[in-house]
């Protein structure tokens, strides 16, 4: 049995995540920061995990981690927070996760991106806006600067109709409109294939069964190394 640690476990993608790992017979170190929240991660089989990364150090959050094999960074600011927010929630949340897996010997490390974001915001974006791209494109450059074990997925625009279990995956920027659960079923696809280690994909809704999109897209990584 695995043990595997979601940080923004109550958002939709992580609360999908949670339930798919769970029902499998997966421990999953669901971490939120409201006693609400830990309620509804054990509600969906998960253990929740009450800590608040915007003010934890990351010796605090490798505490929580609590022998995890791998993390998954699942969080975002969500729609309606600000810039700063931004910063802390999108950038701090993935340095401070990547810090705190090495602190606990953790090299596992699957990171939920987005696509479109290798090119700074239009000069009249919204301010949020461009705080999101700039943050997320800084956290990607921050963890494939380390020694971890990482992989980073890059979805298009995230919908919530039905998942299809489909997807397709490209290592250039093509990212495209994907169901989030399919986006939850792919992260565990990529912690069951050690070949997608080091992978950076843009994903989009369609294509093959996510497994063989994942064994696909990681063997054509290993033809072009």
């Amino acid at each position: 049995m695995t043990t595997i640690a979601v940080l923004g476990a109550s958002g939709q993608i992580g609360r999908s995540l949670v339930a798919l790992l769970a029902a499998r017979g997966d421990t999953v170190l669901g971490i939120v920061r409201s006693p609400e929240r830990v309620v509804e991660i054990d509600a969906l089989g998960g253990r929740g995990v009450l800590l608040d990364v915007e003010h934890a150090t990351a010796a605090q959050l490798a505490a929580a981690l609590g022998g995890a094999d791998a993390v998954v960074f699942a969080a975002g600011a969500g729609a309606g927070s600000g810039a700063e927010r931004k910063r802390t929630v999108d950038l701090g949340g993935s340095v401070l996760l990547a810090r705190a897996a090495a602190l606990a010997g953790i090299a596992r490390y699957v990171q939920i991106s987005a696509a479109g974001i290798d090119q700074p915001a239009a000069a009249d974006a919204d301010p949020s806006w461009a705080a999101y791209v700039e943050a997320k494109r800084e956290a990607d450059e921050r963890l494939r600067a380390t020694a971890l074990d990482w992989t980073i997925l890059r979805p298009g625009p995230l919908t919530d109709v039905r998942g299809t279990g489909l997807v397709a995956l490209t290592a250039v920027a093509d990212g495209g409109p994907v169901p989030r659960a399919d986006v939850a079923a792919l992260v565990v696809a990529c912690l069951d294939e050690p070949a997608s280690i080091g992978a950076q994909w843009w994903v989009a809704g369609g294509g093959e069964p996510v497994a063989r999109a994942v064994h696909r897209a990681a063997r054509l990584l290993a033809e072009a190394s």
